[in-house]
């Protein structure tokens, strides 16, 4: 600089170790899928001398890899104008063990009032579940309801073009709201709802252990009432001191709100159970075989044959495989079906010749359904042939097995003519 006469200072170019190796590193970065370990490992093994470091350094300063950076844009929101609902998968500690759920949540971007719950699953029939929840907690809605593009909600379109299912867009103009999805990539659009996963994760999930998914839910809403009441600095007050002013701007909730359930169409099995995932619920036995319509709702899984309703469960939240039977569904033990009074024929045969028992028994189980018909011309023949040679006929049949009434009415034909009638004329020669 004293040399140079100048107050402006030389920059000072060095060689990068690196700089030779430039094409060869962009090659190996895409051949590796981005992972500079590899890279590294491979210019080491082709004879390269640089370290670690220097090949990060040098890959930040030549934008290998590096995706540019955009500054984050802000949105405000007056009172009652917008929330916000989205869904992130957690895991929750039930009793000891992992088990994989989805966590729906829904902000309300003025006041950041926040309400989330744990479900197994989370299809349209969870997310009208959890919205009809939500919107009771906040005690009103705001005009528009932002999410990402779900099918849940979404039935063709994307950001602005979005249009949603029919069935949803009903449900949000019953509550006085709209859908609106933001465009693919705008993470920042649904910033009030993505923040708080995190803090779900970190905060309320951390070292909690729950008995089931409905006690994870009943501890959730504890927690958002103690969240919401805690000052935050970036808003210089509480969640529920701003929700005070914005509830005012809500939507109001409708006068009746319908009960939230999903169809199903089944037929009730041999058994006596209706199978909704995978879960089996009885149903009294005299509806075995019909088809009937059962109502899946939040807690209750409930069975009716027409408009009339009968059978009425709590309902499995997990799809367990378990069998949920109520006791009125079934008979107690030693009360089965009655036996079935004798037909009349077999009450007539039994009172005129008692002898037949043994025979008329094993001819009813030999004859179709009830033996009706086999009765009935075995009590002709008593009526038409005298006792005696009827009785010896029948117990020669039952002896050899005999159960065709043909045969046997040949048989007994064939002793009265050797019995009551000279058949070859004896008498007459000796006359």
């Amino acid at each position: 600089m004293l040399r140079a006469g100048s107050a402006e200072i030389p920059r000072i170019h060095r060689a990068e170790k690196a700089e030779p190796h430039r094409e060869e590193i962009v090659e190996l970065y895409q051949r590796c899928r981005g992972n500079l370990v590899r890279v590294h490992e491979e210019l080491v093994s082709a004879g390269a001398t640089l370290s670690y470091q220097a090949l990060t350094a040098f890959c930040r300063r030549q934008g290998i890899g590096q995706e540019p950076k955009v500054a984050a844009g802000q949105y405000h929101f007056g009172p009652g104008e917008e929330m916000q609902h989205d869904t992130s998968p957690h895991a929750l500690d039930i009793r000891g063990t992992s088990r994989p759920v989805q966590t729906a949540s829904l902000v309300l971007c003025y006041s950041r009032m926040l309400f989330f719950q744990f479900s197994a699953r989370f299809r349209r029939f969870e997310c009208k579940l959890f919205l009809t929840e939500a919107v009771g907690y906040m005690a009103g809605s705001a005009g528009r309801c932002v999410i990402d593009n779900t099918h849940v909600v979404v039935l063709r379109g994307t950001g602005r073009d979005m249009v949603p299912v029919p069935e949803m867009e009903a449900f949000a103009e019953r509550y006085g709201f709209t859908f609106m999805a933001h465009e693919k990539g705008d993470a920042n659009r649904s910033a009030r709802v993505e923040g708080p996963f995190n803090y779900i994760e970190k905060n309320f999930l951390a070292g909690r252990s729950f008995r089931d998914v409905d006690d994870a839910n009943v501890q959730a809403r504890e927690w958002c009432d103690k969240v919401n009441a805690t000052y935050k600095s970036s808003l210089k007050a509480s969640p529920r001191e701003l929700y005070a002013a914005e509830l005012q701007h809500l939507k109001p909730l409708p006068m009746w709100v319908p009960q939230v359930y999903l169809l199903h169409q089944r037929i009730v099995d041999l058994e006596g159970y209706v199978s909704v995932h995978a879960n089996r619920y009885s149903v009294p036995e005299p509806f075995i075989g019909r088809w009937v319509e059962v109502r899946e709702t939040r807690n209750a899984i409930e069975v009716y044959e027409g408009p009339r309703l009968v059978a009425t469960h709590a309902r499995l939240a997990d799809a367990l495989g378990q069998r949920v039977t109520l006791a009125e569904h079934r008979r107690p033990r030693g009360h089965g079906h009655k036996r079935r009074e004798p037909v009349f024929e077999e009450a007539a045969l039994l009172a005129k010749v008692p002898e037949l028992a043994l025979y008329v028994g094993e001819l009813k189980r030999r004859s179709a359904g009830r033996g009706t018909l086999a009765l009935r011309r075995l009590l002709r023949m008593v009526n038409e042939y005298p006792r005696e040679p009827l009785v010896s006929a029948v117990r020669t049949a039952h002896e050899y097995g005999l159960y065709d009434l043909e045969r046997l009415e040949r048989l007994v034909l064939r002793r009265i003519g050797r019995d009551y009638f000279n058949l070859r004329g004896d008498d007459d020669a000796e006359g």
